[in-house]
């Protein structure tokens, strides 16, 4: 069975581009980006600054690269920063806080629950050489290992306010940020008015192929330049690239709520599953965290048997399974998914 004719669930990344976005790409105007010429890429990244209320915003080829420029702004050896200990930045880039840094990370472990103030009050190291000087605290919204949670903006204002009083930066994951805004409605300037950089991709919900962007002061984004380059992130003729990222900001925003719609229809199914239950509580947004029983086997056998009926999900630990809707997951399909999380569970566990 072709991975095309399966209902694929493991990320919102593997969306296709419609055959509109795909006219906005093949028609854009494009130039050189690295010289700044590129208009297209100067359009998106004025929409992306001006969406988050910032200065400037800037275009690169992934969400891994926007948070590593992000800790890359703020921080440096010698430097230490404070994040979830299944934020993305430390679990899935590779190591590149410290790879490229020389930054020490600090995790918290909030115990299922998402960093609130209370968690941080005492990890600022002390003004001492024998200490890392604590510089950064990163959130991620939504919180992806965290059930794809959104994070409250009551708590992130109170964490950017103890941030600030005790001299510290603030970088926002965002690479789902819309996700957060569509299910909370607040404004996505709202959420960014609390953070010095923020990041958004436009590869996972909103549906683009390729593409984020970090904004922030007009320094900063200066500055944001030269690491990007470092990093290998300098493009030409980008402007492909961005026209796609464009077409989604203006025609893909919305249409997230039925994302969220959907991955209630899985997570209904999960909850009602033997051997299954949601990893992360009630779902919020797109994920579908699951975890199973090892009386009913593992996630790998669950996802194998999920393949077999024609649904992908991914197996991201022993007894913990993924599924993500998306631009590419329509109403039918979440059914039809939901159908056999019912079918194959109900089976293994009369066998098990």
């Amino acid at each position: 069975m072709s991975t095309r004719s399966l209902i694929d669930l493991r990320s919102d990344t593997v969306t296709q581009p419609t055959p509109a976005m795909r006219r906005a790409m093949a028609e854009a105007e494009v130039g050189d980006d690295v010289y700044g010429e590129d208009p297209t890429v100067l359009a998106l990244e004025a929409r992306v600054a001006d969406l988050l209320g910032k200065e400037a915003a800037l275009f690169v080829p992934s969400g891994t690269m926007a948070n590593q420029i992000g800790i890359g702004l703020h921080a440096g050896p010698g430097d230490e920063l404070i994040c979830d200990a299944r934020a993305h930045v430390y679990v899935w880039e590779a190591g590149g806080i410290a790879r490229h840094w020389g930054v020490q990370a600090r995790t918290i472990n909030p115990h299922g629950g998402l960093i609130t103030v209370d968690h941080l009050r005492d990890k600022i190291q002390p003004d001492n050489e024998h200490y890392v000087r604590t510089r950064l605290v990163c959130l991620e919204n939504t919180h992806n290992r965290a059930g794809g949670r959104v994070q409250p903006i009551e708590s992130v204002r109170a964490i950017s306010a103890w941030a600030r009083e005790h001299g510290l930066a603030m970088h926002l994951d965002g690479a789902r940020l819309i996700n957060a805004v569509v299910a909370s409605g607040v404004p996505a300037r709202d959420w960014a008015r609390e953070f010095d950089t923020v990041s958004i991709c436009f590869s996972k919900g909103l549906g683009a192929p390729v593409g984020s962007a970090i904004a922030g002061s007009a320094d900063l984004m200066r500055r944001a330049r030269r690491l990007r380059k470092a990093l290998g992130g300098g493009m030409r003729q980008a402007g492909i690239l961005a026209a796609g990222a464009l077409h989604a900001l203006e025609h893909h925003v919305d249409r997230i709520a039925d994302d969220h719609r959907h991955a209630q229809l899985i997570a209904q199914a999960v909850e009602e599953a033997p051997g299954l239950s949601l990893e992360s509580g009630p779902v919020e947004t797109n994920l579908v965290w699951i975890a199973v029983d090892p009386e009913v086997g593992s996630a790998r056998e669950v996802a194998d048997r999920l393949r077999e009926v024609g649904v992908l999900v991914s197996a991201l630990g022993p007894q913990i399974l993924r599924a993500v809707t998306h631009l590419d997951c329509s109403r039918s399909q979440a059914e039809r998914a939901a159908e056999a999380i019912a079918q194959v569970t109900a089976g293994m566990a009369r066998t098990a």
